[in-house]
């Protein structure tokens, strides 16, 4: 079993940054692809980004191409989403995501965590 656990979001104004942090509990954490997904209200969870259990090869909507950055750090079971220039369209619950390959289909994930808010003001 995984248990991704997140943390870091928040409240901040368009145009600033926040980092979003994701631990997962399992001795075998650098097996795992981890992503993260978000869910707007009344929207479907949608991909944001993902990246391979090396941290070699990473993946990116196209909503957050070059202002959100995914890492990771496989001794401390932790990967990362930096988070700048935020808009109000960002704003959503963000979930990290473990699983077999770093896809953009949301159903390939098998482990998932319960989510952080973040809210992005005008």
């Amino acid at each position: 079993q995984v248990q991704p656990v997140e943390s870091g979001g928040g409240l901040v104004q368009a145009g600033g940054s926040l980092r979003l942090t994701c631990v997962a509990s399992t001795r075998f954490f650098a097996n795992y692809a981890m992503g993260w997904f978000r869910q707007a209200p009344g929207k479907e969870r949608e991909f944001v980004a993902s990246i391979s259990w090396s941290g070699g090869s990473t993946y990116y909507a196209d909503s957050v191409k070059g202002r959100f950055t995914i890492s990771r750090d496989n001794a401390k079971n932790t990967v990362y989403l930096q988070m700048n220039s935020l808009k109000p369209e960002d704003t959503a619950v963000y979930y990290c995501a473990a699983g077999p390959t770093p896809s953009i289909e949301r159903n390939t994930w098998d482990y998932w965590g319960q989510g952080t808010q973040v809210t992005v003001s005008s």
